[in-house]
C-alpha cells in the first residue's frame, strides 16, 4: 500500500465530507444525544457515511472503526485499521460562532502505532495530512501544499494549547507545576495540528478521550516531528485498547519531557 497515494485518494473525499457538513451548518442543526450524553448531528452521519463508502471502496480488507457506528466498536481488528471521526468538535459545530473549531479526521493505526493521518477544516478548507515516518503538510489552499515542523523550544516561554471545552482541574495543575503560562485554548483536533505546525509546544490532556479523536492528529504530529506519550510523559500512546478508550496522555512539540519531569516534579 503506497501512503503518498492513499493520501491523494482521500483528500478529495475529505473535502466532499466538509461540504457536506458546511451545507447543514449553514442552515443550523439540531443535536440528538447519544447513550454517554454527547451530541451527535445529521452532520456526523451524512460526513462518516462518505468516508465509510470511499474506504470500503479503495481498501476494502482494511477495518474501520467510527465513532458514529457503534457496531465497528466491537470489531476485532488485525494489524492495520482505520480510525474514522467525521466530525470532530460536535459541540464547537452547535454553536454556530462562525469559527469553525470542528474537523474531518481520518487516521490509519499499524500494529498499534499511528501510520497516517489527515485532518480537514471544512470551514477554512485547510487540510493537515502526513505519514509519521516521513513527514506532515498543510493544503491551505488546494494544490498549495507546504511542510510543516514542530518548533525547537525549551521550558523557559513554553507555549501549551488545551481543549476549549473540555480543560480539567488537573490540566490547569499540571500546567501551574511546570510553570507554564501561556496557554492557547483550541478544539478538537486542531490541538494537534498547533503543535505540529509549530504554534504550540505541548499539549497535556488529562481526561477521556477515544482512539478516533486522536489517531489522525498523532500521526501528523509524528510526521512533524513531535511524539504523544502517557501522562507520565515517557511511555507511547498506543493504538488498539480496549472499547478504543485513551487514558491520560501529554502531546510534545520540540519540547523535552525528560527535561520537564527531571527539573520539575508534577
Amino acid at each position: 500500500m503506497n501512503l503518498e497515494s492513499l493520501i491523494i485518494k482521500l483528500k478529495p473525499v475529505m473535502r466532499r465530507a466538509g461540504e457536506e457538513i458546511m451545507d447543514i451548518y449553514r442552515v443550523g442543526a439540531k443535536p440528538n444525544f447519544k447513550e454517554d450524553g454527547s451530541p451527535v448531528t445529521l452532520a456526523d452521519k451524512r460526513s462518516e457515511e462518505i468516508i465509510l463508502k470511499a474506504l470500503k471502496r479503495l481498501l476494502p480488507e482494511i477495518p474501520v472503526i467510527s465513532e458514529e457506528d457503534p457496531k465497528s466498536h466491537t470489531l476485532d481488528v488485525h494489524s492495520k485499521y482505520f480510525l474514522v471521526d467525521p466530525l470532530d468538535g460536535t459541540k464547537g459545530f452547535l454553536d454556530f460562532d462562525g469559527r469553525g473549531s470542528f474537523t474531518v479526521n481520518i487516521g490509519l493505526i499499524s500494529n498499534g502505532d499511528p501510520l497516517l493521518g489527515l485532518i480537514y477544516v471544512p470551514v477554512t478548507k485547510q487540510m493537515f495530512f502526513g505519514v509519521s515516518e516521513s513527514g506532515s503538510y498543510i493544503e491551505e489552499k488546494e494544490g498549495f501544499i507546504k511542510p510543516i515542523k514542530v518548533r525547537v523550544s525549551d521550558w523557559d516561554g513554553a507555549i501549551a494549547v488545551a481543549s476549549e471545552k473540555h480543560r480539567s482541574q488537573k490540566t490547569d495543575q499540571w500546567l501551574k507545576n511546570k510553570n507554564i503560562t501561556d496557554v492557547v485554548s483550541a478544539s478538537s483536533s486542531m490541538k494537534f495540528c498547533s503543535l505540529a505546525k509549530g504554534e504550540a509546544d505541548v499539549y497535556p490532556r488529562f481526561g477521556p478521550t477515544m482512539e478516533w479523536d486522536t489517531a489522525a492528529g498523532h500521526a501528523i504530529l509524528l510526521g512533524a516531528g513531535g511524539f504523544v506519550t502517557l501522562g507520565d510523559g515517557k511511555t507511547v500512546l498506543r493504538y488498539g485498547k480496549k472499547n478504543y478508550r485513551n487514558g491520560d496522555f501529554i502531546a510534545w512539540g520540540g519540547l523535552s519531557p525528560q527535561t520537564c519531569f527531571q527539573t520539575n516534579a508534577s
